[in-house]
């Protein structure tokens, strides 16, 4: 039975395709997995080089805002890109997902960033900011992933203004306001 009550709707629950974990199925979720299945089925990726939602907390005048990455692949044991998914306009995620690509790993930047909404990508630099390439296709097979890892930089972003920057971007793009001042319901 679908569950109505909110302005979410639910399906009742998937596994995740990943990790086998149950989690809500809704629509979004569910885009998600095609996500995953893509970077797997069709790209060539292991499922051990995929993690899916890390997350990244950040708390500022009382806010406390939990920043969660859809997910994020590994080539050789680095991580090459973080891939982020949000319904809309691609453009209003890149700042988000770069700082987010920025301070994710302690050791190092991670140089790329994939911002989608299932329809369409952008494949960014997160060194930069700007645009690689746009397109779904845009985003790295495995095999391509491997070359142009050869070309990044896996620097560490250790200045502290430039951490502290990247929070509050994050802090700010990724509060949860969909529920106009409600939570959003979740099962426990």
């Amino acid at each position: 039975m679908i569950d109505t009550s909110g302005h979410h709707l639910v399906y009742g629950v998937l596994q995740d395709y990943l990790t086998g974990e149950e989690l809500q199925d809704t629509d979004d979720e569910r885009i998600r997995q095609d996500l995953m299945r893509l970077l797997v089925e069709d790209l060539g990726f292991s499922r051990q080089e995929l993690e899916p939602r890390l997350q990244i907390v950040s708390e500022f005048n009382g806010k406390r805002v939990e920043t969660q990455i859809e997910l994020t692949a590994s080539v050789n044991g680095k991580r090459l890109f973080i891939l982020r998914y949000g319904a809309g306009s691609l453009v209003t995620r890149e700042k988000a997902a770069i700082a987010a690509a920025r301070i994710l790993d302690p050791e190092y930047a991670i140089p790329l960033a994939v911002v989608t909404n299932g329809r369409d990508a952008e494949l960014l630099d997160t060194g930069t900011g700007k645009v690689l390439a746009t397109g779904m296709g845009c985003i790295p097979s495995r095999e391509q992933a491997e070359k142009m890892k050869e070309d990044c930089s896996f620097e560490p972003y250790l200045d502290v203004e430039q951490r502290e920057r990247a929070l509050r971007i994050l802090n700010v793009f990724d509060e949860e306001i969909c529920c106009v001042g409600l939570k959003c319901k979740t099962t426990e």
